[in-house]
């Protein structure tokens, strides 16, 4: 089997697909951008191949490098990232290579949000009212049915970046005068917890693996207050939560893939309202979560639905994982030895945070697990307190 990997030194975790896709026999081909030498030594000893790009923007050159890669091995059976960023270049590729998975003509209901909401409305899936807004009177339109505060984001984007919460005529018309000269998408703004349905299907759409995550906070807070966030994984995912997740699945048609939706509890009587959907794996450090929250190895199970379409794990989420950021301009009480000599026999991992994701997840990050969300809470306080 012959499986291209585009980018496959970034995230830094997700070299370990590649290394769990070598120990399954699978060809692994990896096409970047960095230098051969500067990739990490255990992911180039598990590439049967690289090709270096000069840019991996520029669709010419990979079409090359896949056209190399075929005419030197054969057919190429698969193509991922596990990014977002990469989503429609990896469904472009699939067409003109005639390789399985996600291809041009399902790529929009995944990239657009607005896309999305007619998926969520087609199928009978509460969301926001909203829709793609081109100028004030078109928004002044829809806030005459939702009322004050609504919030804009990019109907095409990734994470939380350059969106806004808008709570008046005032910001309104700053926003039109300020914005990108890009669409987007404006929604009433929902007021409820942010929660995720997590998982992974396999080849014919089998969910093999699911869980929940709860935050303390929106991401899009974070991002816009420039402040530190907690996440965790809940041990018993709600039976609405589930129910609306695969529901979603079903109406995706998600196979042999990551997913991660993202969904709003109200806060007035705690019903669940579909947010987005991401077809991948959640970012950071949220699938080596999966693997401590379970003692199992999600890395080697989606390398084995590749390669054999199983999973042969058994998980029963026996621990609360959660994700602690810090942002480095906050004057903490607490020194990172300090955390580490009061909770080691809790945190399970701890490092840096890469740049690209410091605005959402902070500058360093901790793994902490326990059975007790309680633990969680008191681990949570003592890392984020502040002076």
């Amino acid at each position: 089997m012959n499986f291209v990997y585009l980018s496959p030194h970034f995230p830094p975790n997700f070299y370990n697909f590649c290394v769990q896709l070598n120990k399954l026999g699978v060809n692994v081909f990896g096409i970047a951008d960095a230098e051969y030498h500067d990739l990490r030594p255990e992911l180039r000893e598990v590439l049967t191949d690289y090709y270096k790009v000069n840019d991996m923007h520029n669709y010419d050159e990979l079409v090359r490098a896949m056209g190399f890669l075929t005419f030197k091995y054969g057919k190429i059976d698969r193509i991922d990232s596990h990014n977002e960023y990469w989503l429609e270049t990896e469904a472009k590729l699939r067409t003109d290579f005639n390789i399985p998975g996600t291809k041009n003509d399902e790529i929009e209901s995944i990239k657009y949000k607005s896309k999305m909401k007619e998926v969520f409305v087609n199928n009978g899936i509460p969301a926001a009212r909203g829709r793609v807004v081109h100028n004030e009177n078109e928004a002044k339109e829809l806030i005459a049915q939702t009322g004050y505060p609504v919030i804009a984001k990019p109907d095409k984007g990734v994470g939380a970046a350059d969106t806004y919460k808008i709570k008046n005529d005032g910001e309104l018309k700053h926003f039109f005068e300020v914005k990108p000269g890009i669409d987007y998408i404006m929604e009433e703004f929902v007021d409820g917890e942010m929660c995720t349905f997590d998982g992974l299907t396999d080849r014919d759409g089998n969910l093999v693996f699911f869980t929940g995550h709860q935050y303390d906070k929106g991401i899009m807070e974070a991002v816009n207050n420039n402040d530190h966030v907690f996440y965790y994984s809940i041990r018993e995912v709600p039976k609405d939560l589930e129910e609306i997740g695969r529901k979603m699945l079903k109406a995706f048609n998600v196979r042999e893939k990551f997913f991660h939706f993202e969904f709003f509890k109200l806060r007035k009587d705690k019903k669940i309202v579909a947010c987005e959907v991401n077809m991948r794996p959640p970012g950071g450090l949220t699938v080596d979560m999966f693997n401590f929250a379970n003692d199992i190895d999600v890395y080697r199970e989606w390398a084995n639905i590749i390669a054999h379409n199983r999973f042969d794990s058994h998980y029963s989420r026996p621990y609360h994982c959660c994700y602690i950021g810090r942002k480095e301009h906050k004057n903490y009480c607490h020194t990172n030895d300090d955390i580490i000599q009061k909770f080691g026999d809790k945190i399970v991992h701890h490092e840096p945070i890469n740049s690209i994701f410091s605005n959402a997840l902070g500058n360093y990050g901790y793994l902490v697990r326990s059975p007790k969300l309680e633990e969680i809470f008191e681990i949570a306080k003592y890392v984020h307190a502040v002076n």
